[in-house]
């Protein structure tokens, strides 16, 4: 009986780690982000001199378990787990002046992460895109260059994740994602749209349809779309 007992506790001290990891994992992301982002930029050199809590927050990381079904909580701490991830390849590497200068960053290179192995594309793909309908992540997973998204100063909650999508997309495509030439009647975009057309055309809307969703100046739906060079180069302070 004193044996059961004792497994009982176990288990429960076992679960009740899981439980209360997510918490945890969302504050010192939050307090990680704070102290080494600034306007949209990362504070690689001092990271790289000092690691202990970029390497903390990856292994708390690996203790966390959500289910899909808590679907605010699981993007939440996926999106801030590819950001953080993000980091770590580059310091690992540092000095490095683009992510692509480092060979499989994106599809070889595995994080231990919520219990898994897997890669940011797995992460990008598999664990978000494919399971959610939602082409806003292409505006908060942020990818180590100066052509991704901004990088905000703080973590992706549960209860306010909905808010901040729609704030960085907003911010997205009405800032840099975008040069519009309105003599010529034409609009050029990030990459970005080109890369994962079928997100932003979802449901038989064009792209354009879902720019002016965000935009405070809409795009005339005549202007024709095309594509600028994506900056590989390194989203350093």
């Amino acid at each position: 009986m004193l044996n059961k007992l004792k497994i009982i506790i176990i288990v429960l001290s076992f679960n009740m780690g899981f439980s209360q990891a997510p918490d945890t994992f969302f504050t010192k992301a939050d307090a990680f982000f704070k102290a080494n982002v600034a306007n949209g930029k990362v504070n690689y050199a001092g990271i790289h001199k000092n690691q202990d809590k970029l390497n903390e927050l990856l292994s708390l990381a690996n203790t966390v378990r959500i289910s899909k079904s808590d679907a605010k909580k699981y993007q939440a701490f996926w999106i801030n787990a590819y950001n953080v991830s993000v980091i770590k390849g580059i310091i690992d590497s540092y000095p490095i002046k683009s992510p692509l200068d480092k060979a499989g960053f994106f599809d070889k290179t595995t994080y231990k992460l919520g219990g898994k192995s897997i890669t940011l594309n797995d992460i990008e793909h598999k664990l978000l895109r494919a399971q959610f309908n939602d082409a806003r992540f292409h505006f908060v997973l942020v990818c180590g260059a100066i052509g991704c998204p901004p990088l905000i100063n703080k973590a992706y909650l549960p209860s306010s994740l909905e808010a901040q999508l729609e704030k960085q997309t907003k911010i997205a495509l009405n800032g840099t994602f975008l040069q519009v030439n309105t003599k010529k009647k034409r609009v050029a975009g990030s990459e970005i749209l080109k890369w994962y057309k079928e997100d932003f055309t979802m449901n038989g809307t064009s792209e354009i349809d879902f720019i002016n969703k965000y935009r405070t100046e809409k795009i005339p739906s005549n202007f024709k779309l095309s594509y600028f060079t994506y900056n590989w180069n390194l989203n350093k302070q």
